[in-house]
């Protein structure tokens, strides 16, 4: 698409790619990815040192492998682990380690180099060639943008943090893909400049985590002397950590913004505008073929409405995104039926990470789990909690500790009721009954990047 075709497109019409986006999750996106899967298998047999071992190893080659299918067969998943081993075997050179993986040269091909968060343990590389980011993930993002409403004519503040990480820098090429003047403030910047920069510029679009975006609404007043709902903006595209999907987040920042709240990222996904949250919208297909597997066997799971496992990804274009069967830790539930929005996709909610996995009493608990009944709770608690950890996870000794924050204004002498009504909720609803340890409102650490869940008191024995 030329930048004069950009200029000239129909805001009115539903996707920004319309020769792609209505064809997503249907047979003839399945032919197109068969297509691509063999071109890229070739790409990585001539021109990735790892893979070319592993397919000869596993007997793959494109003149062999006649569907995905076969391919996930064949493969082993791709881990973490797999990741840390092969920085270690070339003695901690990351961009030596990311020439095995990838079909182009790291030394001169590669245009951009950004990492996922490191939330969890060492950061991993997504290695971008010039392609990768305008073509590839600045198409994905246009997409996302577009399902939310933005246009031309916006102006997109990104407070996600630009150090390195996927959702900063690289993400501005999807908006000004779109047209868009984009104001990359970010995260590192702190509440009070973020908060600055939106009063001097008056974006119409903010993009953040959750935990910033509430963050804004209780510190607007005090540095600017006035609420979030006066600074103009209209649409919010949340991510990075739970939050967007949970009624009680996105009414309350919804409320104080009068904006329209969108959760988006983890698989090339975005939520709709349907009232009632639907989960993310898979909008990069011809990218990128989505798989689910078994969280502790890897084995393959099947593709159907409601079934949850580990998201696994295979990247079936672009120049350095090599991927094959790769997981980046994610547990998600999938939904392959029409969404009511009428819009294409099949779509996911994200259960939670492999790495947050706790076990109590032989139950799997993640945390999102127990933030969506603690949320359920507000305005009687704040939205903060930490899980409290006094042994490495995942098994954890019952009962499981939890610090939370009482509401402002709610009565201490009613804390012991409150504590019981929240226990009873989580027997019912994920069968464990917490030790809540009651926190006064704002004690808990507020954090402009991901927010805190776990507190790890064993790290400091």
């Amino acid at each position: 698409m030329s930048q004069m075709t950009e200029l000239m497109i129909d805001d009115d019409r539903p996707y920004w790619n319309m020769s792609i986006e209505p064809k997503l999750n249907t047979p003839e996106m399945r032919e197109i990815q068969e297509y691509k899967l063999k071109k890229q298998i070739k790409r990585l047999r001539e021109g990735a040192p790892y893979y070319s071992q592993l397919f000869k190893k596993c007997s793959v080659h494109e003149d062999k492998i006649k569907s995905f299918e076969e391919l996930r067969h064949a493969i082993p998943v791709f881990t973490k682990k797999d990741w840390r081993e092969l920085v270690q075997r070339y003695e901690g050179n990351i961009i030596e380690a990311v020439d095995q993986l990838i079909p182009v040269n790291a030394y001169t091909d590669l245009y951009l180099m950004s990492t996922t968060t490191g939330t969890t343990g060492e950061p991993e590389p997504y290695a971008m060639t010039k392609k990768d980011v305008w073509d590839v993930y600045g198409e994905v993002l246009a997409r996302y943008g577009w399902r939310c409403g933005v246009r031309q004519s916006d102006r997109v503040l990104l407070a996600f943090g630009l150090s390195m990480f996927i959702a900063g820098v690289p993400t501005i090429a999807g908006f000004w893909k779109i047209g868009c003047l984009v104001l990359p403030v970010g995260a590192e910047a702190g509440t009070e400049r973020i908060l600055r920069m939106a009063n001097y510029f008056r974006p119409t679009v903010l993009i953040a985590t959750p935990s910033l975006i509430t963050y804004l609404i209780d510190r607007c007043p005090d540095i600017l002397g006035k609420n979030v709902g006066e600074l103009g903006i209209r649409i919010i595209m949340c991510g990075g950590e739970p939050g967007a999907g949970m009624p009680q987040v996105r009414q309350k920042i919804e409320s104080a913004y009068g904006a329209r709240l969108f959760d988006l990222g983890a698989a090339l996904g975005v939520s709709c505008w349907h009232e009632e949250y639907q989960g993310m919208h898979q909008v990069g297909d011809d990218f990128q073929i989505f798989e689910l597997v078994h969280p502790d066997t890897k084995e393959p799971l099947p593709f159907k409405n409601g079934q949850q496992g580990e998201a696994v990804y295979t990247m079936i274009d672009g120049g350095g995104w090599g991927w094959v069967r790769h997981s980046m830790g994610d547990i998600m539930e999938i939904y392959t039926e029409p969404c009511p929005c009428g819009l294409s996709g099949f779509r996911y909610k994200v259960v939670g990470r492999t790495d947050d996995m706790l076990k109590v009493k032989g139950v799997m608990i993640y945390p999102s789990m127990i933030r969506s009944v603690v949320e359920s709770f507000v305005p009687r608690v704040t939205t903060q909690f930490r899980i409290v950890l006094d042994e490495p996870p995942p098994r954890v000794a019952p009962p499981l500790k939890l610090k939370v924050e009482r509401g402002e204004g709610f009565p201490p002498e009613k804390l012991e009721e409150l504590a019981t009504e929240i226990g009873d909720s989580m027997s019912a609803k994920i069968k464990i009954r917490p030790k809540i340890i009651w926190m006064e409102a704002g004690e808990l650490e507020r954090s402009t990047y991901k927010g805190k869940t776990f507190e790890k008191t064993y790290e400091k024995k």
